[in-house]
């Protein structure tokens, strides 16, 4: 059995900035859900998104938790650790 993920346990609720996916706008590509990175901010779309810019961000980073930008949704989840917390 594996250990619980300890990347969700201190999850950052700041206030979200406006804004689409950072890296689909420089390429004027789509997206289809928001991420936001907890570590830098930086707003990638989903991996339901054709780019996976967050899941890319985290690869490239090392910043494994994002948070759901999108209205309604209030959960965090760990790449790393594929795990998923609710926070709010």
């Amino acid at each position: 059995m594996s250990a619980p993920c300890t990347h969700l346990e201190n999850i950052p609720l700041v206030e979200m900035p406006d804004g689409g996916c950072e890296d689909c706008l420089a390429i004027g590509d789509t997206w289809v859900h928001l991420r936001y990175c907890v570590a830098c901010g930086h707003t990638g779309c989903c991996d339901s998104s054709k780019n996976k810019h967050a899941r890319a961000h985290a690869g490239s980073t090392g910043h494994g938790v994002v948070r759901s930008k999108e209205p309604g949704e209030h959960w965090a989840y760990c790449f790393p650790d594929d795990a998923i917390v609710r926070t709010g």
